[in-house]
C-alpha cells in the first residue's frame, strides 16, 4: 500500500460492534498531505469562537459568513514521520479533524472509482479548495458552496460529534457529488422530486460507501445470514442511537403516498431510496442464484413473500442454511452487487438534468445504463421495483407547506454566487 493511513469508525462508535476505529488507506500518497489534514483539493479547520455556521448570518443585519475562515483555529492534525495520520487517538480535536478529512477522501476515492475520473467540486469556479470545518454548536451537517461543515448532536448530557459519524459525512459528500454531477436547477424549474432525489442519492452514497469496510460487510452478513431485508447496519442511515434512525433504506413507502402533495423532502425520498435498495437486494439474490448458492425457488419465494408476515420465519431459515454452506461466496456476491449498484448509479447521475428532474427521469436513466452496460441483465427486476413504488404511474402532488428549518433544500446547501 502506498496511500495514507487514517483511523475511521465505519459506523457510530456507540454501536458495540464498531466501538474501535479501523485503519484504512486513502489514495493520497504517503507524505503528500499537509497539516490539517489538507491537500490540493480540501483542507480541514477546527475554528475557535466561530459565531455562526457558513451561509447563516449571525444577526440578520450582516452578510452570511462564507469560507475561508480567517479566525483562530485549534492545532491542526499533523502527519507522522511517514506521512500517516493513524497514530492519532480518539478524544482529541486532532483526531476529529483527521477523521473528517479521512472519510471525505475515502468516500471520494470510492465514487471516483465508480465514475472512472475525478469528481470536481461544484464550487471550483470560485474556490481552489473546499474547507472541511468542525463547528460543535451546529446541530446539523451541511455540504455547501466551498465547504462541508459538521456539528454535533447534543441533548442533555448526550454529545455525539458528527465529525465521528461516517454515515453523516458520507451523506454530505453525496450531496456534493450530486451538485457537481447533476447541478442545481433554475429556481423556476426546481420541483419536489429533485429535492427528494438529492436526499435519496446522498443516502445511497453513504450506504454503498459503508459497504467498503470489511467489518460492516462481515457484521451485516453474520447478523442477517444474507437476508438483507432484516433490519441491519447497512440500511440504517445517519444513526443517532442503537434504536433511533433518521432514515431507513429498506422501507415500503410508495410514491402514491405523495399524490396529494409533500412537505418534507426526506420523506419524499423514501420511495426512490426503497426502490434502489430493493434492486440492490435483487441483484445480490441474482448473483447468489447464478453461482448456485441459493436456488431459483428461494429467489422466487423471496419475491412472493416480501410483503407477507410469513417472510421472516420462512426466508430466514432458508438463508441461514445457504449462508452456512457458502459464507465466503455470500461475501463476494454482496461486494459484487455493491459495485454493480455503485457503477450504475454513477452512470445514471451523469445523464440527468437538474431542471424539472423527476423520479421517472432517474428510473429511465438507470434502465438505459443497465441496457448499455450489461445488455439488460437486470432490466426486469429493476423495472418491477420501480413499478412497485408507483414510479412512472403516479405524479407527486404540490408542495403543501413552506420548507422548515430542518429542510436541506431550504438551507446553506443551495447558497450559490449570484454570478
Amino acid at each position: 500500500m502506498t496511500g495514507t493511513r487514517f483511523k475511521i469508525f465505519p459506523q457510530p462508535s456507540f454501536i458495540d460492534a464498531f466501538d474501535e476505529p479501523e485503519t484504512v488507506y486513502v489514495s493520497s500518497p504517503a507524505g503528500s498531505l499537509m497539516p490539517g489534514p489538507a491537500d490540493h483539493r480540501m483542507y480541514t479547520v477546527f475554528p475557535v469562537d466561530k459565531p455562526a455556521p457558513y451561509g447563516i448570518a449571525p444577526t440578520g443585519n450582516e452578510d452570511a459568513p462564507m469560507p475561508p475562515w480567517h479566525g483562530d483555529i485549534l492545532l491542526p492534525a499533523e502527519p507522522d514521520e511517514e506521512g500517516h495520520f493513524d497514530y492519532l487517538e480518539p478524544g482529541t480535536p486532532q483526531f476529529e479533524a483527521a477523521h473528517l478529512f479521512g472519510i471525505v477522501r475515502f468516500v471520494l476515492d470510492i465514487w471516483e472509482g465508480y465514475f472512472g475520473r475525478e469528481i470536481p467540486w461544484h464550487s471550483a469556479r470560485h474556490y481552489d479548495r473546499v474547507e472541511l470545518s468542525i463547528l460543535h454548536s451546529l446541530d446539523n451537517a451541511y455540504s455547501g458552496y466551498g465547504f462541508i461543515e459538521v456539528g454535533a448532536h447534543q441533548k442533555d448530557d448526550d454529545f455525539k460529534p458528527y465529525s465521528l459519524n461516517f454515515d453523516v459525512i458520507a451523506h454530505e459528500v453525496g450531496h456534493a457529488i450530486i451538485y457537481s454531477e447533476v447541478g442545481i436547477p433554475d429556481p423556476q424549474a426546481a420541483i419536489g422530486e429533485y429535492f427528494g432525489f438529492h436526499e435519496s442519492a446522498a443516502d445511497l452514497v453513504a450506504l454503498i460507501s459503508s459497504l467498503h469496510f470489511n467489518s460492516v460487510i462481515d457484521h451485516l452478513l453474520l447478523s442477517t445470514r444474507g437476508n438483507l431485508y432484516t433490519l441491519n447496519a447497512a440500511n440504517r442511515m445517519a444513526e443517532l442511537s442503537d434504536n433511533e434512525q433518521i432514515r431507513i433504506a429498506a422501507n415500503d413507502v410508495r410514491l402514491s403516498a405523495f399524490a396529494k402533495g409533500w412537505v418534507k423532502e426526506h420523506k419524499l425520498s423514501q420511495p426512490l431510496t426503497g426502490a434502489f435498495f430493493d434492486i440492490f437486494v435483487d441483484i445480490f439474490h441474482e448473483v447468489l442464484m447464478e453461482e448456485g448458492m441459493i436456488s431459483p425457488d428461494v429467489e422466487e419465494l423471496s419475491d412472493q413473500l416480501l410483503s407477507s408476515p410469513d417472510y421472516h420465519p420462512v426466508m430466514q431459515r432458508l438463508f441461514d442454511e445457504a449462508f452456512a454452506e457458502h459464507p465466503h461466496g455470500f461475501k463476494q456476491a454482496l461486494m459484487h452487487a455493491r459495485d454493480v449498484m455503485g457503477t450504475y448509479l454513477a452512470e445514471t447521475w451523469q445523464r440527468l438534468d437538474a431542471d424539472y428532474l423527476d423520479y421517472v427521469d432517474v428510473a429511465e436513466a438507470f434502465l438505459d445504463v443497465d441496457a448499455e452496460l450489461s445488455d439488460g441483465r437486470f432490466q426486469r427486476l429493476s423495472f418491477g421495483n420501480f413499478k412497485m413504488r408507483d414510479i412512472g404511474d403516479v405524479r407527486v402532488g404540490p408542495q403543501l407547506a413552506p420548507l422548515d428549518k430542518d429542510s436541506h433544500a431550504n438551507s446553506v446547501r443551495t447558497v450559490v454566487p449570484l454570478d
